[in-house]
This record gives C-alpha cells, structure tokens and sequence, in this order.
C-alpha cells in the first residue's frame, strides 16, 4: 500500500513537471502569433490561454492516449513484470520534463510529444530490448516530422496569398477587409470546431456522426462569424494613422480574428497535449492500483485538473521565453500574416488529427510562419533563427 502510493505521488509531480513543461514550450504555439502581431498583449495572451488551454484539457483531454496503447511499446512484453512500466513511465516523464525545462529556458520551440515518445522509446529500448518497441510506429511518427511543417507552410502560403490579393492589393483595403474577414472567421471557427468535435467530444463520451459533426461546426463557425462581423463593422478608419502605415486599420480587423484563431488554437492544444503529460501518469497510477499491465487505463478526473493546471502554470511562469521566439524572431508577423499561420496550423492539427498521426503543434506552427514569411519573399524571414 504504501508503495502503491509512493509511486502515484511520484507520477503524480513528474506528471505536473512534464505539463508545467508543455505549458512553458508548447502554449507558445496558440499564443505567439496573437502576441507577435501585437492582436494580444503579454497579459492577456495568457489569460486566454489559461481559460483555453484549461478548458480543452479537462473537458476534451480524457481519453487519454495511454502511450502503451498508442502502439510505442509492446505491451505484451511486460505483462510478467509490471513494476518495470512504472519505472520506465516515470523516468520518461522526469527525462521529457527536464529537456523540456532546457529548451523553455533558452527559448527554443521543440515538440512535447516528440520529446514525451522519444524518452519512452529510450526506456524500452534499453530497459525491456529493442524489439519491445514498435519501430514502424515510430517510422511514421518520424514522417510526420517532415510532413507536418511542410502542410501547414504551404496552406498558410496559400491563405496569407489570397489576403494579400482579396483585401491588401486593393484600392480600398479596408472596405474589402470588412467584407471578407468575416468568411475567414467562419473559416477559422470552422476549422478549430470541427478538430474539437472530431478529436475531443469523444473523450466527454459524446458520439457524434460525422455528418452532424460537419452541421454543428458549420452552425457553431456562423454563430461566430456573426459576432466578429459585429465588431468589425464597428471599426472605423483612423486617417491620421494611415498616413503612417497604410494598413493600420485594415490590421486592426484582422486583430479580431487573430483572438478567434487564439482561443480556439489553445483549446484544441490543451485537448491535443495535455495526453503527453498524463498519458504515462494514468498508465502508473492503474499499474499501481491493479498491480497488472492493461492496455487500457480509466482516468480520474484529479489527473486532468493537474495536467491542466500545470499547463497553465507553466505558460505564466515561463512561456514568454518561446513566445518571442515564435511571434517576433522568425518573420515580422501582423495580425494578417499571424492570422494565415494560425489557421494554416489549425488546419493541418485537423487533417492530421483525421489519419491519426501524432504530429508537433510547434513544427506545425513554425512551418506556417515561414509559410506566411515565404508568401513576402525569401528576404523577409530570419534564417539564423530557424536553424
């Protein structure tokens, strides 16, 4: 018994470390772009977040993707000793944890589920054989590396295109910015709703047909489309502005939708990546109560607060570090061009989320900047930052 709890309390802060650690690194990828445009302040960019990110964790994170279900390692293989899955579960939590203490530290955008797979990875390779790992599985997690950056680039490529010849190319940039954002922010709300429905209500235990996922998405992105038309067309001209930047207003409405593309991002990671933080702890915490190795972990509810929490935490205490990293040192980004990256990135989480790749929201955030950058020319995006 006492053991039983020691190994829980332990899962339970390395669990809290690792998520502190998505919070610091990872929350960046919903943020930067609304903090980089300047669409969001610091203050409120985490307000947001915390609301969000907390929201997508406890309410949509639950199934949760306990990684030996996930196919990394070979479940069967452990069966006659169990204690050595916690072992390895709590050094993975405590490695991932740390290299993600590192990177937040210098500002470096890395992945929390890349960091999360490889550590358990080194854990059964080295402590069960390398043939308890499923290499194949990890074959295609590799893909998804080079896949993912390259998906979101090009779409936001394509967005961040099709701002510039709708609405930045023309005579009265501003009319033409109050006529067709609001189809943009039916477009993002759509995205971000769709991925929320498909990839999260099925944890809260709702079934829903694809066909009425497609309805309640449409039905929910009109409803929200509606509101930012609203505020949109409460927007006037600022002439004394323009004279010093041409687009200071039409930047403005694009301010709006960057805080729709904001909240839903950080919704939809919460819900994506809290699994990183909480996937091992549940498969600790039913090892420890079962004393057996089972393909399938229930998980209380106190487990998803904490990993919530300590997403939010993290993102408070340190998340600025990444921040500027992602938001001001790669490309100049405006609420038009953070906007384009957002949606792109959300865009490719929902194709992804779809075939059942576990992709990097931050590769995938990273390459759509550069995306957004390539759309203005090579010149315009800083190099040394990407290496």
């Amino acid at each position: 018994m006492d053991a039983q709890l020691i190994y829980i309390g332990l899962a339970a802060a390395f669990g809290l470390f690792m998520a502190w650690g998505i919070g610091a690194n990872d929350v960046a990828n919903a943020m930067a772009t609304s903090v980089g445009s300047k669409a969001l302040t610091i203050k409120q960019a985490i307000l947001v977040a915390a609301i969000f990110e907390f929201a997508g964790a406890v309410l949509a994170g639950g199934e949760v993707t306990s990684t030996i279900r996930k196919g990394i390692v070979d479940a069967d293989s452990l069966s006659g000793t169990p204690e050595l899955l916690v072992y390895g579960m709590l050094a993975a939590l405590l490695a991932a944890g740390t290299w993600l203490l590192i990177a937040s530290k210098n500002g470096w955008p890395v992945s929390t589920t890349h960091s999360i797979v490889g550590a358990i990875v080194g854990f059964a390779a080295v402590g069960i054989g390398v043939e308890a790992v499923h290499w194949g599985k990890v074959g295609t997690i590799v893909m998804s590396w080079v896949v993912s950056p390259v998906t979101s680039g090009f779409i936001a490529y394509l967005i961040y295109r099709s701002v510039q010849k709708l609405i930045l190319s023309q005579d009265d940039p501003l009319a033409k910015a109050k006529r067709y954002v609001p189809f943009y922010i039916f477009l993002a709300a759509f995205t971000i709703t769709l991925v929320t429905i498909l990839k999260g209500l099925k944890h809260v235990g709702l079934e829903i047909s694809i066909l009425d996922s497609y309805l309640l998405a449409t039905l929910i992105a009109m409803g929200i489309g509606a509101i930012g038309w609203y505020f949109i067309s409460k927007i006037e001209a600022d002439p004394k502005a323009e004279k010093k930047q041409h687009f200071v207003t039409v930047e403005r409405v694009f301010g709006i939708l960057m805080v729709v593309t904001a909240c839903g991002m950080a919704f939809a990671h919460g819900s994506n990546d809290v699994a990183n933080a909480i996937g091992p702890l549940a498969a600790v915490i039913s090892i420890a109560q079962t004393g057996a190795v089972s393909a399938k972990s229930s998980l209380p509810i106190w487990v998803l607060m904490l990993g919530g929490g300590g997403i939010v935490v993290g993102l408070a205490t340190y998340g600025r570090h990444v921040i500027a990293t992602v938001g001001k040192k790669i490309t100049q980004l405006t609420p038009s061009r953070g906007f384009a990256a957002e949606l792109a990135a959300a865009t490719t989480i929902v194709i992804a989320s779809g075939t059942g790749i576990p992709i990097s929201t931050t590769h995938t955030l990273v390459g759509a900047v550069l995306g957004v950058g390539m759309a203005r020319g090579i010149e315009a995006i800083d190099l040394r930052v990407v290496a």
